[in-house]
């Protein structure tokens, strides 16, 4: 008979049927668990493999116990003073509610038989366990304590002192958007506790929710915040209109932007520290009619892949990519829009080149992640240190490797043919829909045919489409007309289920949860060098690699869907345009 397994143990289990944790990183962490001591639990959440919130859902399932998020519901005073703070504190728990002779409890061990003695001991109810994150606890009994918890708390505080600032004067107040701005009040306005603590929540309530970008967008009356979550931008409580210029002013000194400079575009970076993590945000101002547009995007290093079989790729894709990785040289191409997760490829392929063997040197606009081990270099336009410009500087370095964020011209894509014709191993990104079309970009660019055909290995195109949420995925069924209409076979469907995501509280009823990204590789054979030369269109040369053995975009994606991965819809979203 197997040994019963540890608490920690069937909470690991659960996350991987979640799909949130791998039979191998489980395997790596009691290998470690069994060296360091450390609870198995706390080495997943240092580890970052998992989310608290997350492990909250799972732990809760395991035990049969309802999650609750906290931090988004405001608790009564009345409720919270029915536990005396200290004991509160001391058991990690917290009273959120009460119907009747019942309080609900969240609480970070459900497991805990004297807390739930003393609550019912103390309170004189009958409790009803929740389960919460420690940290989450913690954060909500400091923030009762503190009398001010919620962005609404400091938006409505903020609208009271301008009420009553207009009240005192006896006069109707407009607020208007000037250029003639005190710079003194200005700087002094952004210092003040309620627009530092509002910085600071849109900030950490973004990154909580797994933000992608944070939009910060003046209107004549309004003011519109929205948060970028799997590819989708949400509205979120705005704050008030006359706390958008402080606001403005208090993300630029963060950013070490000027703050007096209000007519023209500013760009900059800032580092915060989040539940521990350093992560890196990178702002852009925009001058408005209405005033300044702030954008921050939100760069999380732990969302980086350290090795391409991370990426999650099929089989077959995996295996032309990692061939490609570990050619000596020639030159690799990535394409794809804007935000479809090309750099953060090419960085997990750096990440699986790192050797200390190897001269890696990149060159991008800007700097997105900075990788130890690797020498990175940002372009700077206002000094004439262009992708070309920096190029020729890199190949006098005695580069092994060598990526370039985005060839945009002739220049930068002719020295990197002929980087990669030289011995270099040439990494980059392009604009175009799919991997053959990436050839008729370069040919457009007035590359010559045979250079292409001698230096390009492989060129793929990336998607991000969006996952399936684990907890409230349930099957769905469509009718044969639809697969008729959009030109799909149902046979690819036959012995499996599709599926969708219901919508619940762990996926803000979106019903999706996380993204994934899909990838057509296309290799250079023999057969395809010679349609390069010929200058044969990239339909042709899709044919011909078909013919080989490359999967479309839209075939990994209707694999993701037939795996239960992800939505027809989603699939259907990301690959139209082919």
């Amino acid at each position: 008979m197997p040994p019963l397994k540890s608490f920690g143990e069937r909470i690991a289990d659960a996350l991987v049927e979640d799909g949130l944790l791998s039979m191998q990183q489980v395997t790596e962490l009691l290998e470690l668990q069994r060296k360091e001591g450390t609870r198995l639990l706390k080495l997943i959440l240092e580890k970052g493999y998992v989310s608290e919130t997350d492990m909250v859902v799972s732990m809760g399932r395991v035990l049969n116990v309802a999650p609750i998020s906290i931090g988004r519901i405001g608790i009564p005073l009345d409720v919270a003073n029915l536990i005396p703070r200290e004991m509160a504190t001391n058991h990690k728990v917290i009273p959120v509610s009460r119907l009747e002779n019942k309080l609900f409890v969240a609480m970070a061990d459900p497991l805990n038989v004297l807390a739930l003695d003393d609550i019912k001991r103390i309170a004189k109810l009958e409790v009803v366990p929740m389960i919460a994150s420690e940290k989450a606890i913690i954060d909500k009994l400091h923030n009762l304590d503190s009398g001010r918890d919620t962005m609404k708390d400091i938006i409505e505080d903020a609208q009271r002192r301008a009420e009553d600032e207009a009240e005192a004067d006896h006069l109707e107040v407009t607020r208007e958007i000037s250029e003639e701005v005190n710079l003194d009040q200005l700087a002094a306005s952004s210092e003040e506790a309620p627009v530092i603590k509002l910085a600071n929540l849109i900030i950490v309530q973004a990154i909580k929710d797994r933000s992608s970008d944070i939009h910060i967008e003046p209107f004549e009356k309004t003011v519109r915040l929205r948060y970028r979550i799997d590819g989708s931008l949400v509205d979120v409580t705005p704050p008030p209109r006359n706390m958008q210029v402080p606001l403005i002013s208090r993300l630029k000194i963060m950013s070490n932007l000027d703050i007096a400079e209000r007519r023209l575009p500013q760009d900059g970076r800032m580092r915060v520290k989040v539940s521990g993590r350093d992560i890196d945000l990178r702002v852009s101002i925009l001058p408005t009619v209405h005033g300044e547009k702030c954008v921050l995007r939100i760069l999380d290093k732990t969302n980086l892949s350290t090795s391409l079989d991370k990426l999650g790729l099929d089989h077959e894709t995996y295996r032309r990519v990692k061939a490609a990785v570990d050619a000596p040289h020639g030159l690799i191409l990535v394409t794809g829009p804007t935000g479809s997760g090309k750099t953060t490829t090419l960085y997990s392929a750096l990440n699986e080149l790192n050797n200390p063997e190897y001269n890696i040197i990149t060159v991008e606009d800007p700097v997105e992640f900075q990788l130890a081990g690797i020498n990175q270099v940002p372009t700077r336009k206002e000094i004439g240190l262009s992708f070309a410009n920096a190029l020729r500087s890199i190949l006098r370095q005695d580069p092994d490797i060598i990526m370039i964020g985005e060839i945009r011209d002739t220049e930068t894509a002719e020295i990197a043919v002929e980087a990669a014709l030289t011995g270099h191993q040439v990494l980059s990104t392009l604009h175009c829909n799919d991997a053959p079309g990436a050839i008729a970009r370069l040919d457009d660019m007035g590359i010559a045919p045979f250079l292409i055909s001698s230096s390009v290995i492989l060129s793929c195109a990336q998607r991000l489409i969006r996952r399936i949420c684990s907890v409230c995925k349930e099957p769905v069924t469509y009718p044969p007309k639809m697969y008729e209409d959009l030109s799909i076979e149902p046979a690819i469907f036959e012995g499996s289920s599709l599926y969708r995501g219901r919508g619940c509280e762990r996926c803000k009823n979106s019903g999706y949860s996380g993204r994934m990204a899909i990838i057509e590789a296309m290799t250079v054979s023999d057969d395809v060098r010679r349609l390069i030369i010929q200058r044969a269109s990239a339909h042709e040369i899709s044919r011909a690699a078909i013919s080989m053995g490359m999967r479309t975009l839209r075939m990994v994606g209707l694999q993701a869907a037939r795996d239960g991965a992800t939505t027809l819809e989603q699939v259907l979203l990301s690959t139209s345009i082919l």
